[in-house]
């Protein structure tokens, strides 16, 4: 059984029952995430995508207090080897990262990336994560890219998590074009809603997917969704 919970923004806890991925944690300053307690999040893995502040904000405390190890670009790990994380696991594009609950590829992403004290943040990333015979898209932020048609290539995703809140990101419309290029019908929408700039009309949404014959899940925060 794999479980992803949402976590509110771009934030998502992905869990076997074995093994915990965090993705990009960015919780305690986000108030639709009120609900979510920071210090009972115990993963093995960080995943950071950039190191922009609502995708890390909550990195270093968390890598802390449960001694995961967080994957990430050189740039972001060297960031946090400033503020004391040790167990750090550093790749690039290409870069396919092999773990015992099978693996994580980076892949591109086309955004921007500076980190909360304004140093060099590196190339922004996607992952590919493949866990418990399952393949898991996460875009990060991105604007849509014909790279993404790579992505069934090293692994058809059985789920994507893609961003739908324009402004920052794709928009829905590109969303789905972007779901096409990557062959998967089964999407979860993050960066939306958080901010004024990224709200987003969720029936909309849902029924633009529908239109397109595929499934968009708008969770809650907190909510989970099984594979």
């Amino acid at each position: 059984m794999l479980k992803i919970q949402y976590l509110g923004h771009s934030c998502f806890m992905i869990d076997t029952g074995t093994h915990r991925l965090l993705l990009d944690p960015f919780i305690s300053g986000n108030p639709l995430a009120e609900a979510i307690d920071v210090k009972a999040l115990m993963p093995h893995y960080i995943l950071v995508s950039h190191g922009h502040a609502d995708h890390i904000a909550d990195c270093v405390d968390i890598a802390h207090q449960s001694n995961a190890k967080v994957i990430c670009n050189f740039e972001v790990g060297e960031w946090l080897r400033k503020h004391g994380i040790t167990q750090i696991h550093s790749g690039n594009y290409g870069g396919k990262l092999l773990y015992d609950f099978g693996f994580v590829k980076i892949v591109n992403a086309v955004h921007s990336s500076i980190m909360p004290d304004e140093t060099y943040g590196g190339n922004p990333v996607g992952f590919l994560i493949n866990i418990a015979g399952k393949n898991i898209y996460y875009a990060g932020d991105t604007g849509l890219t014909m790279d993404m048609k790579l992505i069934p290539m090293w692994g058809k995703p059985d789920v994507a998590l893609l961003p739908i809140g324009n402004t920052f990101t794709m928009d829905v419309d590109d969303a789905i074009i972007a779901s096409n290029f990557i062959e998967c019908n089964q999407i979860i929408g993050m960066h939306y809603d958080t901010f004024p700039p990224i709200k987003i009309n969720h029936e909309e949404a849902k029924q633009k997917f529908t239109d397109a014959g595929k499934k968009l899940n708008l969770l809650w925060v907190g909510e989970s969704m099984e594979l």
